[in-house]
C-alpha cells in the first residue's frame, strides 16, 4: 500500500513505529507481607501436583493433605510435604483448629457440600474451578461465607498466567483506554482425553476447558454488563476425541465485544493468541502453547515488547493462593473472589445454552450448567 494512501487511512506498519520501555506492571504473583497460616489440601488427584508444587516454591506451609485414596495423598505427601498430615477423611481436616485455610480440588458435583462445611467450619477457601455447575448454589455459598466472616475464592489460575496477568494489570493501569474488543484463538491438541472420563463431556471445550477465557473475558471488561452470548460446536474432521473438539462464542458487552475461537485437534503448527483492541491503544499475546507467549502493548508511544518470566501453571496457581492469603492478611475482597468468578460462569453457561439451543442467551439467565 502506498504511504500516503495508509497516511491518509491512519494506518502504520511496525516498523514505522519506535520501540519503547515495556512498563514495569506488578505481573508476578504477591504474598503476603507476613501472613503464612496452615493449609489443608483436599483432593490429592493429577491436577493438585500443581498446586502443591507452586505452593512449596513460594514457601507456603501446608500441613494437611486429605484424599479418599490414601495412596494418592501419601503419593503428594512424599513428593511435596513430608510431614503433612495424612487423611481420607476430608472432615479431619476441617475440625483442625490450626489450619485456616482449605484449597479444595475435587470435582463441583463433590465440592459443594464440602464448601459448605468448611464454610461453617470457619475456613477461608480456595475452590477448584469450575466454582459451581447452579448459580444459585454458588449465591448461597458466598451468602453464607459473608455470614461466617470467611473469604472464597476461586482458582481461576489463568489470570495470573504471565501473559494475561500484564494483559489485566495494563488494562487496569489504562494503558490502552477503554477495552473495545478481545479476541482468544486457541489451536491446540487436547486429544489426552481419549479414554478418560472428560469424554463424558459434550460440552468439554466450552466448559471445563473454556471457563478460563469466559472469566479472562469478564475480567478484561470489568464490571461492564454482557448482554448475550452466542455460540457453537462442531465435530472436527477426523478428531478422535467424543466430544466437540471445535468451538466458538461471541460475546456482546457494553460498548464492546469478545470473541472465543477453539481448535482443541491441531496437531502441528499450535498456536494461541490473544488480542485486545482499546480506546488509546492494543495489545497481543501469541506463542505456540499457554506457556510460551509474546507479549506487545501498542500505543500512541509506540511499541513495547516486555520480557515476562514464568509459566501459566507455576505462576497461575501460586497466583490464585497468594492473592487469598493477602487478602485475609488485609482483610479485603481478593480478586479472584466467589462472586466475581459467577460473571464468567453466567457467560460460560449461557454459551453452552446458545451451542445447544442454536440461538443467543442471555447471560445471568441459564442458572444451571446445561448438560447435553
Amino acid at each position: 500500500m502506498p504511504k500516503e494512501l495508509a497516511d491518509d487511512y491512519g494506518l502504520a506498519k511496525i516498523e514505522d513505529t519506535k520501540q519503547i520501555a515495556a512498563p514495569n506492571l506488578p505481573y508476578q504473583p504477591c504474598n503476603p507481607k507476613s501472613y503464612n497460616p496452615p493449609i489443608g489440601l483436599i483432593g490429592c488427584g493429577g491436577i493438585s501436583s500443581q498446586h502443591l508444587n507452586a505452593y512449596k516454591l513460594a514457601g507456603f506451609n501446608v500441613v494437611a493433605l486429605c484424599d479418599r485414596n490414601e495412596h494418592k495423598a501419601r503419593e503428594r505427601q512424599q513428593q511435596f510435604y513430608p510431614d503433612a498430615f495424612v487423611t481420607t477423611d476430608y472432615r479431619e481436616v476441617l475440625k483442625r483448629a490450626d489450619i485456616e485455610v482449605v484449597d479444595l480440588t475435587p470435582h463441583p458435583a463433590d465440592r459443594v457440600a464440602m464448601t459448605e462445611e468448611a464454610i461453617t467450619a470457619g475456613k477461608h477457601i480456595l475452590s477448584q474451578k469450575p466454582f459451581v455447575t447452579d448459580l444459585d448454589e454458588g449465591e448461597q455459598l458466598i451468602e453464607l461465607a459473608q455470614k461466617r466472616g470467611v473469604k472464597l475464592a476461586v482458582n481461576q489460575n489463568g489470570r495470573w498466567a504471565p501473559h494475561f496477568s500484564y494483559l489485566r494489570n495494563a488494562i487496569h493501569a489504562g494503558l490502552i483506554g477503554d477495552v473495545v474488543s478481545v479476541n482468544f484463538s486457541l489451536h491446540w491438541d487436547h486429544n489426552w482425553i481419549v479414554g478418560m472420563p472428560f469424554e463424558d463431556i459434550h460440552d468439554l471445550i466450552l466448559y471445563d476447558f473454556g471457563v478460563h477465557w469466559f472469566d479472562l473475558a469478564a475480567c478484561f471488561f470489568g464490571q461492564r454488563e454482557a448482554k448475550r452470548v452466542q455460540a457453537t460446536t462442531v465435530r472436527g474432521a477426523g478428531q478422535k476425541a467424543r466430544p466437540p473438539m471445535l468451538a466458538s462464542a461471541i460475546i456482546e458487552f457494553d460498548g464492546g465485544m469478545a470473541t472465543l475461537h477453539f481448535n482443541a485437534n491441531v496437531t502441528h503448527g499450535q498456536q494461541d493468541r490473544t488480542y485486545v483492541a482499546g480506546s488509546r491503544g492494543s495489545m497481543e499475546s501469541i506463542g505456540p502453547s499457554l506457556s510460551e507467549q509474546s507479549v506487545t502493548l501498542y500505543t500512541a508511544d509506540g511499541f513495547a515488547k516486555p520480557n515476562l518470566q514464568g509459566t501459566w501453571f507455576l505462576q497461575g496457581f501460586h497466583g490464585t493462593m497468594a492473592e487469598l492469603l493477602c487478602a485475609i492478611e488485609e482483610d479485603c475482597e481478593p480478586l479472584n473472589n466467589a462472586r466475581d468468578n459467577l460473571r464468567g460462569l453466567a457467560l460460560c453457561f449461557a454459551a453452552i445454552a446458545s451451542a445447544s439451543q442454536g440461538v443467543p442467551q442471555v447471560p445471568g439467565l441459564i442458572r444451571k450448567l446445561p448438560i447435553r
